[in-house]
């Protein structure tokens, strides 16, 4: 088997936009979802500010009975479920009625699922009180807690499963999807990644001082990929979700095609070489991108937007250099790049699929996102990189190629290869 794969069905609970109509044009008009977090000033971070998605309790009725919205705690569950069920009508597909769908499954990444909860949980068993704990603990503490939400509503029968793997996991996710779709596997995978919100996911990133503390009077300015005044990433949330099927399928059932999956490559740079736990091995960074293209068979003259991991710390510069030398492309001849974290913040496992949901919409509307906050260009990306190709405002065009990278803890990197569908 050899499928050619679409995507055809999207769905996102962003920070600065919950479903692809808000999200789509807050990342046209550069609208940033950075708030100031009462609750992280009331408990001392550093970093007091972060990238929530508003998700009222009027739409999570709309995706979760009365009695599940008691039990829930997990807000990664709440937004992978609304996002996925989202992606899932975005494509026309139906629900399964009784007969589970054989042809149809999920590959929904997670880093953490029901903190909150397992927090509670373990207050109850040190108070030895575990018979309090509710019949929901497991579901809700389980990493796979959202793709069984999401098999369950959806009726799935084909691989139902969560990947885990920093924040390469949305990105990850789209690639094994697709080469389950590719080999014949299955004919459709709902692919995508969540991430909980609050202070015991993001705590973590304060202690270990990579969350900027210069911006809490300033929210909206405060996510800086790329500038000369970046200063450390803001911590965010939320999901984003893609339906991936074989085109033959899609074409059967007469489906909206936003973008054609390529290929891509999955690497790690094993901690050598100047990775790390928590920096990237150039070389690994590199060889993943120059693999990624030749999976994809395309040549690097031909991308005509990246959509960078770039989480406004140090680390950027180094990531475009590690671009340059793997496409072999700079100055003016480099492709437009993208950084959407500007706008959302980090949002962790979640921050691939999210992206990645940005990267087809701009493939299929023909646009280019702005990139917010970097007025003053770090002076080391400006040596490699013509001012231009990273644009400010809203460029209206037609983008054929794009690629996509997320790099994680762990030195672990992934990258694919996205091209606008042409009906032939």
């Amino acid at each position: 088997m050899n499928n050619r794969v679409v995507i055809t069905g999207l769905g996102v609970v962003a920070p600065n936009g919950t479903g692809i109509a808000a999200f789509s044009e807050a990342i046209k008009k550069g609208i940033s979802g950075i708030r100031y977090d009462e609750q992280l000033a009331a408990l001392k971070f550093s970093c007091q500010i972060a990238g929530k998605p508003d998700v009222p309790e009027s739409l999570q009725q709309q995706y979760f009975e009365e009695l599940e919205l008691k039990q829930l705690s997990s807000s990664g569950i709440i937004y992978g479920v609304i996002a996925g069920m989202q992606a899932w009508a975005d494509a026309g597909l139906a629900i399964a009625p009784e007969t589970p769908d054989w042809d149809s499954g999920t590959i929904f990444g997670a880093g953490t699922s029901g903190v909150d909860k397992f927090r509670e949980s373990v207050y109850k068993v040190d108070e030895l009180q575990v018979r309090r704990l509710g019949s929901t603990a497991v579901t809700q503490t389980m990493t796979s807690g959202i793709s069984a939400f999401l098999g369950g509503k959806l009726g799935l029968g084909n691989q139902v499963t969560t990947n885990s793997s920093a924040c390469t996991t949305g990105a990850e996710s789209v690639l094994m999807a697709y080469e389950r779709i590719k080999y014949g596997h299955a004919k459709r995978i709902l692919a995508g990644s969540t991430s909980d919100s609050g202070p015991y996911i993001w705590g973590g990133f304060d202690a270990m001082k990579v969350s900027t503390f210069k911006f809490n009077e300033r929210p909206e300015a405060a996510s800086r990929p790329m500038s000369a005044t970046a200063s450390g990433i803001v911590p965010g949330s939320g999901a984003g979700a893609l339906v991936l099927e074989s085109l033959d399928s899609a074409l059967e059932r007469g489906a909206t095609i936003y973008a054609e999956v390529l290929g891509g490559n999955i690497n790690s740079g094993g901690q050598r070489n100047g990775g790390s736990m928590t920096a990237p091995n150039p070389v690994a960074v590199q060889r993943c991108i120059t693999a990624a293209l030749q999976q994809a068979g395309v040549q690097a003259a031909d991308i005509d937007l990246i959509n960078g991991h770039l989480t406004a710390t140090g680390k950027d510069a180094e990531e475009i250099a590690n671009w340059c030398t793997a496409l072999q492309r700079n100055g003016k001849n480099f492709p437009y790049i993208n950084a959407l974290k500007s706008m959302v913040g980090h949002c962790l496992s979640a921050s691939g699929s999210i992206e990645l949901v940005a990267v087809a919409l701009q493939l299929k509307e023909g646009f280019v996102s702005p990139n917010i906050n970097c007025e003053d260009l770090h002076p080391d990306i400006q040596a490699l990189v013509d001012r231009e190709r990273i644009p400010e405002q809203l460029l209206y065009k037609d983008i054929n190629l794009a690629a996509k990278a997320s790099f994680g803890f762990g030195d672990v990197n992934a990258c694919i290869i996205l091209q606008k569908y042409l009906q032939s």
